[in-house]
Protein backbone atom coordinates (compact mmCIF):
# COMPACT_ATOMS: atom_id res chain seq x y z
CA UNK A 1 0.00 0.00 0.00
CA UNK A 2 1.05 3.38 -0.68
CA UNK A 3 2.76 5.07 2.42
CA UNK A 4 3.07 9.04 0.67
CA UNK A 5 0.43 11.29 1.52
CA UNK A 6 -1.04 13.65 -1.17
CA UNK A 7 -0.06 17.59 -1.31
CA UNK A 8 -1.92 19.53 1.18
CA UNK A 9 -2.35 21.92 -1.78
CA UNK A 10 -2.61 21.20 -5.18
CA UNK A 11 1.02 21.60 -7.44
CA UNK A 12 -0.08 22.82 -10.83
CA UNK A 13 2.49 22.90 -13.57
CA UNK A 14 2.97 25.98 -13.75
CA UNK A 15 3.04 29.20 -11.43
CA UNK A 16 3.42 32.52 -13.16
CA UNK A 17 6.55 35.06 -11.80
CA UNK A 18 4.26 37.58 -10.26
CA UNK A 19 6.37 41.30 -9.03
CA UNK A 20 5.43 42.88 -5.55
CA UNK A 21 2.07 44.62 -5.77
CA UNK A 22 3.32 47.69 -3.89
CA UNK A 23 5.26 47.99 -7.28
CA UNK A 24 2.29 46.97 -9.51
CA UNK A 25 0.59 49.78 -7.70
CA UNK A 26 3.16 52.32 -8.85
CA UNK A 27 2.84 51.33 -12.40
CA UNK A 28 -1.01 51.88 -12.09
CA UNK A 29 -0.77 54.95 -10.30
CA UNK A 30 1.66 55.95 -13.26
CA UNK A 31 -0.19 54.93 -15.83
CA UNK A 32 -3.86 56.51 -14.29
CA UNK A 33 -1.71 59.83 -14.26
CA UNK A 34 -0.82 59.86 -17.57
CA UNK A 35 -4.27 58.94 -18.53
CA UNK A 36 -3.05 56.83 -21.17
CA UNK A 37 -4.36 53.20 -21.51
CA UNK A 38 -3.03 51.94 -24.64
CA UNK A 39 -2.19 52.75 -28.17
CA UNK A 40 1.90 52.58 -27.42
CA UNK A 41 2.12 55.21 -24.33
CA UNK A 42 5.28 55.30 -22.37
CA UNK A 43 5.29 51.76 -20.73
CA UNK A 44 4.70 49.98 -24.64
CA UNK A 45 7.11 52.07 -25.69
CA UNK A 46 9.68 51.42 -22.77
CA UNK A 47 8.86 47.43 -22.89
CA UNK A 48 9.78 47.47 -26.26
CA UNK A 49 12.99 49.31 -26.03
CA UNK A 50 13.86 46.96 -22.68
CA UNK A 51 12.90 43.94 -24.86
CA UNK A 52 14.90 44.31 -27.42
CA UNK A 53 17.78 44.97 -25.90
CA UNK A 54 17.17 41.47 -23.49
CA UNK A 55 16.65 39.40 -26.61
CA UNK A 56 19.09 41.09 -28.66
CA UNK A 57 17.19 41.32 -31.60
CA UNK A 58 17.04 44.01 -34.05
CA UNK A 59 13.30 45.04 -34.96
CA UNK A 60 10.18 43.88 -32.35
CA UNK A 61 6.21 44.29 -32.59
CA UNK A 62 3.98 43.74 -29.49
CA UNK A 63 0.89 42.37 -29.46
CA UNK A 64 -1.90 41.90 -26.99
CA UNK A 65 -1.32 37.64 -27.92
CA UNK A 66 1.18 35.58 -29.58
CA UNK A 67 -1.55 34.32 -30.85
CA UNK A 68 -2.43 37.38 -32.94
CA UNK A 69 1.34 37.88 -33.83
CA UNK A 70 1.53 34.56 -35.77
CA UNK A 71 -1.72 35.48 -37.53
CA UNK A 72 -0.53 38.80 -38.20
CA UNK A 73 2.72 38.31 -39.14
CA UNK A 74 1.63 35.22 -42.24
CA UNK A 75 -0.64 38.38 -43.47
CA UNK A 76 2.31 40.51 -43.54
CA UNK A 77 4.71 38.20 -45.14
CA UNK A 78 1.91 37.27 -47.85
CA UNK A 79 2.21 33.73 -47.26
CA UNK A 80 -0.61 31.93 -49.06
CA UNK A 81 -1.09 28.06 -50.28
CA UNK A 82 0.59 25.61 -48.35
CA UNK A 83 3.11 26.21 -45.30
CA UNK A 84 4.88 23.03 -43.89
CA UNK A 85 4.92 22.41 -40.46
CA UNK A 86 4.61 20.40 -36.86
CA UNK A 87 1.52 18.48 -35.58
CA UNK A 88 3.15 18.24 -31.87
CA UNK A 89 2.04 21.96 -31.16
CA UNK A 90 -0.30 24.03 -29.25
CA UNK A 91 -3.31 24.85 -31.27
CA UNK A 92 -2.52 28.39 -32.07
CA UNK A 93 0.24 27.62 -34.79
CA UNK A 94 -2.50 25.48 -36.63
CA UNK A 95 -5.11 27.77 -35.76
CA UNK A 96 -3.15 30.74 -37.48
CA UNK A 97 -2.28 28.94 -40.83
CA UNK A 98 -5.93 28.28 -40.82
CA UNK A 99 -7.34 31.61 -39.80
CA UNK A 100 -5.81 33.24 -42.79
CA UNK A 101 -6.88 30.22 -45.50
CA UNK A 102 -3.34 28.96 -45.82
CA UNK A 103 -3.03 24.47 -45.50
CA UNK A 104 -1.09 23.06 -43.31
CA UNK A 105 1.20 20.61 -44.44
CA UNK A 106 2.08 18.22 -41.05
CA UNK A 107 5.58 16.70 -40.94
CA UNK A 108 6.97 14.03 -38.66
CA UNK A 109 8.91 15.02 -35.50
CA UNK A 110 12.33 13.67 -34.19
CA UNK A 111 12.28 11.40 -31.55
CA UNK A 112 15.38 12.75 -29.77
CA UNK A 113 13.91 16.77 -29.15
CA UNK A 114 10.30 16.15 -30.35
CA UNK A 115 10.60 19.28 -32.82
CA UNK A 116 10.35 19.13 -36.96
CA UNK A 117 12.40 16.71 -38.97
CA UNK A 118 14.17 18.84 -41.43
CA UNK A 119 15.07 15.86 -43.28
CA UNK A 120 11.40 15.40 -44.25
CA UNK A 121 10.69 18.86 -45.17
CA UNK A 122 11.89 19.26 -48.57
CA UNK A 123 9.54 15.97 -49.40
CA UNK A 124 6.54 17.58 -48.49
CA UNK A 125 7.40 20.67 -50.56
CA UNK A 126 4.80 21.72 -53.75
CA UNK A 127 4.56 24.29 -56.05
CA UNK A 128 1.96 25.55 -53.38
CA UNK A 129 4.47 25.96 -50.50
CA UNK A 130 5.05 29.04 -49.38
CA UNK A 131 6.85 28.68 -45.77
CA UNK A 132 7.82 26.52 -43.17
CA UNK A 133 6.72 27.58 -39.56
CA UNK A 134 8.42 25.31 -36.79
CA UNK A 135 8.49 25.20 -33.39
CA UNK A 136 11.09 25.19 -31.14
CA UNK A 137 9.22 22.71 -28.54
CA UNK A 138 10.02 23.30 -25.16
CA UNK A 139 12.46 25.44 -25.74
CA UNK A 140 14.93 23.33 -27.32
CA UNK A 141 15.70 24.87 -30.67
CA UNK A 142 15.02 23.43 -34.24
CA UNK A 143 17.75 22.12 -36.48
CA UNK A 144 17.92 25.70 -37.71
CA UNK A 145 20.66 25.51 -40.17
CA UNK A 146 19.30 22.69 -42.24
CA UNK A 147 15.71 23.98 -41.77
CA UNK A 148 16.66 27.42 -43.43
CA UNK A 149 18.98 25.73 -45.73
CA UNK A 150 16.37 24.13 -47.10
CA UNK A 151 13.97 27.25 -46.91
CA UNK A 152 16.50 29.12 -48.74
CA UNK A 153 17.43 26.11 -51.87
CA UNK A 154 13.31 26.36 -52.60
CA UNK A 155 12.81 30.32 -51.72
CA UNK A 156 10.49 29.43 -48.94
CA UNK A 157 10.18 31.98 -45.42
CA UNK A 158 10.85 30.86 -42.21
CA UNK A 159 8.29 31.43 -39.24
CA UNK A 160 9.25 29.79 -36.20
CA UNK A 161 6.75 29.51 -33.07
CA UNK A 162 9.29 30.62 -30.57
CA UNK A 163 6.40 30.53 -27.76
CA UNK A 164 8.43 28.70 -25.55
CA UNK A 165 11.93 29.76 -26.00
CA UNK A 166 12.31 33.70 -24.02
CA UNK A 167 16.12 34.30 -23.49
CA UNK A 168 16.96 31.32 -25.14
CA UNK A 169 20.41 31.61 -27.60
CA UNK A 170 21.66 28.69 -29.77
CA UNK A 171 25.40 28.84 -30.73
CA UNK A 172 25.84 32.22 -28.99
CA UNK A 173 22.91 34.14 -31.35
CA UNK A 174 19.39 34.75 -30.18
CA UNK A 175 17.16 32.45 -30.82
CA UNK A 176 14.96 35.57 -32.31
CA UNK A 177 17.02 36.72 -34.66
CA UNK A 178 17.06 33.40 -36.95
CA UNK A 179 14.19 33.37 -40.16
CA UNK A 180 12.51 35.64 -41.70
CA UNK A 181 10.23 35.89 -38.28
CA UNK A 182 10.13 34.86 -34.57
CA UNK A 183 6.79 34.17 -32.26
CA UNK A 184 7.18 34.80 -28.51
CA UNK A 185 4.27 34.02 -26.09
CA UNK A 186 3.79 36.11 -23.43
CA UNK A 187 0.92 34.76 -21.94
CA UNK A 188 0.52 34.05 -17.36
CA UNK A 189 1.84 30.13 -18.01
CA UNK A 190 5.43 31.55 -19.95
CA UNK A 191 8.39 31.78 -17.69
CA UNK A 192 8.30 35.64 -18.76
CA UNK A 193 4.61 37.32 -18.87
CA UNK A 194 3.01 40.35 -19.69
CA UNK A 195 -0.39 38.52 -18.26
CA UNK A 196 -1.47 38.03 -21.53
CA UNK A 197 1.06 39.30 -24.40
CA UNK A 198 3.03 38.40 -27.10
CA UNK A 199 6.13 39.89 -30.11
CA UNK A 200 7.41 39.17 -32.99
CA UNK A 201 10.89 40.19 -33.78
CA UNK A 202 12.73 39.93 -37.02
CA UNK A 203 15.65 41.51 -39.05
CA UNK A 204 13.74 43.16 -42.02
CA UNK A 205 12.75 46.68 -41.27
CA UNK A 206 9.87 46.79 -43.96
CA UNK A 207 8.08 44.57 -41.82
CA UNK A 208 7.73 47.91 -38.80
CA UNK A 209 5.17 49.24 -40.81
CA UNK A 210 2.83 46.44 -41.93
CA UNK A 211 2.86 45.56 -38.78
CA UNK A 212 1.83 48.45 -37.12
CA UNK A 213 -1.10 48.66 -39.61
CA UNK A 214 -2.16 44.98 -39.15
CA UNK A 215 -2.13 45.36 -35.83
CA UNK A 216 -4.01 49.09 -35.51
CA UNK A 217 -7.26 48.67 -37.55
CA UNK A 218 -5.00 49.47 -40.57
CA UNK A 219 -4.68 53.01 -39.03
CA UNK A 220 -1.94 55.06 -39.90
CA UNK A 221 -3.15 58.75 -39.06
CA UNK A 222 -6.56 60.46 -38.12
CA UNK A 223 -7.65 60.67 -41.77
CA UNK A 224 -5.55 57.66 -43.54
CA UNK A 225 -6.59 53.57 -43.22
CA UNK A 226 -4.65 51.95 -45.48
CA UNK A 227 -5.77 48.20 -45.15
CA UNK A 228 -8.18 45.81 -43.22
CA UNK A 229 -6.67 45.59 -39.80
CA UNK A 230 -7.60 44.75 -36.69
CA UNK A 231 -6.76 45.43 -33.06
CA UNK A 232 -3.80 43.25 -31.26
CA UNK A 233 -2.29 46.11 -29.72
CA UNK A 234 -0.68 45.23 -26.53
CA UNK A 235 -2.37 48.07 -23.87
CA UNK A 236 0.08 50.04 -20.84
CA UNK A 237 -1.42 47.50 -18.08
CA UNK A 238 0.03 44.41 -19.60
CA UNK A 239 3.34 46.78 -20.83
CA UNK A 240 3.79 47.92 -17.19
CA UNK A 241 3.84 44.32 -15.51
CA UNK A 242 5.96 43.37 -18.24
CA UNK A 243 8.84 46.00 -17.27
CA UNK A 244 7.89 44.63 -13.59
CA UNK A 245 8.29 40.79 -14.23
CA UNK A 246 11.36 41.92 -16.94
CA UNK A 247 13.56 42.25 -13.89
CA UNK A 248 12.32 38.71 -12.43
CA UNK A 249 13.10 36.49 -15.24
CA UNK A 250 16.65 36.12 -14.64
CA UNK A 251 16.21 34.44 -11.37
CA UNK A 252 13.34 32.80 -11.84
CA UNK A 253 14.98 30.73 -15.23
CA UNK A 254 18.46 30.17 -12.12
CA UNK A 255 15.68 28.69 -10.00
CA UNK A 256 14.06 26.42 -12.71
CA UNK A 257 17.36 24.94 -13.56
CA UNK A 258 18.35 23.97 -10.19
CA UNK A 259 14.82 22.45 -9.97
CA UNK A 260 15.55 20.48 -13.43
CA UNK A 261 18.74 19.01 -11.99
CA UNK A 262 16.68 17.59 -9.33
CA UNK A 263 14.55 16.21 -11.38
CA UNK A 264 17.25 14.82 -13.42
CA UNK A 265 19.12 13.46 -10.87
CA UNK A 266 15.67 11.61 -8.92
CA UNK A 267 14.81 10.44 -12.24
CA UNK A 268 17.85 9.00 -14.55
CA UNK A 269 17.84 5.54 -13.21
CA UNK A 270 14.20 5.00 -13.59
CA UNK A 271 13.42 2.35 -16.07
CA UNK A 272 10.64 3.38 -18.33
CA UNK A 273 11.36 7.08 -17.48
CA UNK A 274 13.34 9.35 -20.15
CA UNK A 275 13.78 12.96 -19.39
CA UNK A 276 14.30 15.54 -22.51
CA UNK A 277 18.06 16.70 -22.52
CA UNK A 278 19.15 20.17 -23.09
CA UNK A 279 21.20 20.00 -26.83
CA UNK A 280 24.50 21.41 -26.78
CA UNK A 281 25.22 25.06 -28.20
CA UNK A 282 21.97 26.26 -26.28
CA UNK A 283 21.40 28.57 -23.12
CA UNK A 284 18.02 27.19 -22.02
CA UNK A 285 15.60 29.10 -20.09
CA UNK A 286 13.64 25.80 -18.32
CA UNK A 287 9.93 26.82 -19.07
CA UNK A 288 9.26 23.35 -18.56
CA UNK A 289 9.72 19.52 -17.34
CA UNK A 290 8.69 16.92 -20.07
CA UNK A 291 9.71 13.55 -19.75
CA UNK A 292 8.71 10.42 -21.83
CA UNK A 293 6.94 7.35 -20.02
CA UNK A 294 7.50 4.17 -21.83
CA UNK A 295 4.36 2.00 -20.73
CA UNK A 296 6.35 -1.40 -21.11
CA UNK A 297 9.08 -0.64 -19.42
CA UNK A 298 7.35 1.56 -16.74
CA UNK A 299 4.41 -0.72 -16.34
CA UNK A 300 2.04 2.09 -16.26
CA UNK A 301 0.84 4.19 -19.63
CA UNK A 302 1.13 8.01 -19.23
CA UNK A 303 -2.57 8.48 -19.15
CA UNK A 304 -2.90 6.35 -16.26
CA UNK A 305 0.21 8.29 -14.34
CA UNK A 306 -1.60 11.42 -15.05
CA UNK A 307 -4.58 10.23 -13.53
CA UNK A 308 -2.83 8.84 -10.25
CA UNK A 309 -0.63 12.17 -9.87
CA UNK A 310 -3.75 13.77 -9.28
CA UNK A 311 -4.53 11.55 -6.58
CA UNK A 312 -1.64 13.28 -4.94
CA UNK A 313 -3.08 16.59 -5.62
CA UNK A 314 0.16 17.09 -8.14
CA UNK A 315 -1.45 18.36 -11.94
CA UNK A 316 0.79 17.28 -14.67
CA UNK A 317 -0.25 18.09 -18.16
CA UNK A 318 -0.47 15.75 -21.56
CA UNK A 319 1.58 18.63 -23.41
CA UNK A 320 0.48 18.73 -26.15
CA UNK A 321 -2.28 16.62 -27.01
CA UNK A 322 -4.11 15.47 -28.99
CA UNK A 323 -2.35 16.30 -32.43
CA UNK A 324 -3.59 18.84 -34.27
CA UNK A 325 -4.19 16.26 -37.30
CA UNK A 326 -6.88 14.80 -34.42
CA UNK A 327 -8.63 17.63 -33.57
CA UNK A 328 -12.10 17.57 -34.30
CA UNK A 329 -12.62 21.09 -35.56
CA UNK A 330 -9.76 20.22 -38.61
CA UNK A 331 -10.65 18.14 -41.68
CA UNK A 332 -9.37 14.40 -41.21
CA UNK A 333 -5.50 13.99 -41.98
CA UNK A 334 -3.63 10.76 -42.26
CA UNK A 335 -1.48 10.54 -39.31
CA UNK A 336 -0.02 7.30 -40.31
CA UNK A 337 2.12 9.47 -41.92
CA UNK A 338 3.33 10.89 -38.57
CA UNK A 339 4.58 7.89 -36.89
CA UNK A 340 6.76 9.37 -33.79
CA UNK A 341 4.76 12.23 -33.48
CA UNK A 342 1.36 9.33 -33.00
CA UNK A 343 4.38 7.97 -30.61
CA UNK A 344 5.58 10.46 -28.47
CA UNK A 345 1.94 12.22 -28.01
CA UNK A 346 0.99 9.27 -26.40
CA UNK A 347 3.94 9.40 -24.03
CA UNK A 348 4.94 12.65 -23.00
CA UNK A 349 3.74 14.51 -19.66
CA UNK A 350 5.41 17.60 -18.19
CA UNK A 351 5.79 18.01 -14.72
CA UNK A 352 5.24 20.87 -12.42
CA UNK A 353 8.33 23.50 -12.46
CA UNK A 354 8.28 27.02 -11.52
CA UNK A 355 10.53 29.52 -9.34
CA UNK A 356 8.38 29.27 -6.00
CA UNK A 357 8.27 25.11 -5.83
CA UNK A 358 10.79 23.89 -3.32
CA UNK A 359 13.63 20.91 -3.86
CA UNK A 360 11.58 18.97 -1.29
CA UNK A 361 8.21 19.15 -3.59
CA UNK A 362 10.13 18.45 -6.56
CA UNK A 363 11.96 15.35 -4.71
CA UNK A 364 8.44 14.26 -3.22
CA UNK A 365 6.95 14.66 -6.71
CA UNK A 366 9.27 12.36 -7.91
CA UNK A 367 8.80 10.06 -4.97
CA UNK A 368 5.18 9.44 -6.70
CA UNK A 369 5.83 8.94 -9.72
CA UNK A 370 8.63 6.20 -8.97
CA UNK A 371 6.10 4.72 -6.11
CA UNK A 372 3.40 4.21 -9.01
CA UNK A 373 6.53 2.01 -10.89
CA UNK A 374 6.49 -0.02 -8.01
CA UNK A 375 2.29 -0.53 -7.28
Amino acid sequence: MNKIKPFNKPIYIIRPILPPVEEVYKKIREIWNSKWLTNFGEQHKTLKLELRKYLKVKYMSLFCNGTLALQLVLRALELSGEVITTPFTFPATSHSLYLNNITPIYCDINLNDFNINPDEIENLITDKTSAIMPVHVFGNPCDIEKIEKVAHDNNLKVIYDAAHCFGVEYKGKAIGTFGDANMFSFHATKIFHTIEGGALTYNDENLNEKLFLLKNFGIKSEEEVLIAGTNAKMNELQAAIGLLNLKLVDGEIEKRKKLNEVYKNKLKDIEGIKCLEVKKDVKHNYQYFPILINEKKFKLNRDKVYDEMRKFNVFTRKYFYPLCTDYKCYDGYDSAKLPNAKRIVKEVLCLPIYGELTYQNVKKICEILISLKEK
